[in-house]
């Protein structure tokens, strides 16, 4: 049985190696400590994934529009909860007319004995309304906690924009409840 001598410069070889290999791997933790704050940002500027953002202008254009009394647009609401809510509308329908200041409420119950926390994400259909859908107040700006087996009435003000196209009579505007864990937002109707 023969042993081979060891080859000349073979520790640093493994050294650098291992350098190499330490390099990468700070890296790719870096890039993946990253990745959120590029989300954020790449979402920030092209408007993705951006439902339930504050709508800042809102206020001062429901005050500066003037409503259209001669048109009529049909405006549906729907409620999902998923996880420990009962969540519903308390109408599912009204005839508005674009530029009408609205107010619509949504009741949600915490069916659970311990206080749960949640976020309502808002989708419109069709899909182009939601760019001249207004919202002043939205619960679903902010999560909300309630306490166990608690009820809640939350308000939704907005006002559907008069530029909405003419061939859009119907807009539906669907939320869906869903738990999370923790609570990033304060207890909060708005």
């Amino acid at each position: 049985m023969s042993q081979h001598p060891p080859r000349p410069g073979a520790p640093s070889l493994n050294l650098r190696l291992l350098g190499k290999l330490l390099v990468i791997t700070g890296l790719m933790f870096g890039f993946g400590y990253a990745l959120v704050p590029i989300y954020q940002k790449i979402c920030e500027v092209t408007g993705i994934n951006d439902l339930t953002k504050r709508d800042k202008g809102a206020a001062e254009f429901a005050r500066n529009t003037q409503v259209d009394r001669s048109r009529t647009v049909t405006v549906e609401f729907d409620a999902n909860g998923r996880g420990a809510w009962l969540f519903r509308p308390e109408t599912n329908a009204m005839t508005v007319h674009p530029g009408e200041l609205i107010t619509v409420v949504y009741d949600l119950v915490n069916t659970r004995p311990i206080a749960t926390s949640g976020q309502a994400i808002p989708s419109y259909a069709p899909l182009q309304s939601g760019a001249y859908f207004r919202k002043l107040e939205c619960f679903c700006f902010n999560q909300q906690v309630l306490e166990g087996n608690e009820t809640r009435k939350f308000p939704v003000v907005f006002v559907v924009d008069p530029q909405l196209p003419r061939d859009v009579n119907t807009i539906t505007l669907s939320y869906t409840f869903f738990e999370v864990g923790g609570v990033a937002g304060k207890i909060s109707g708005g």
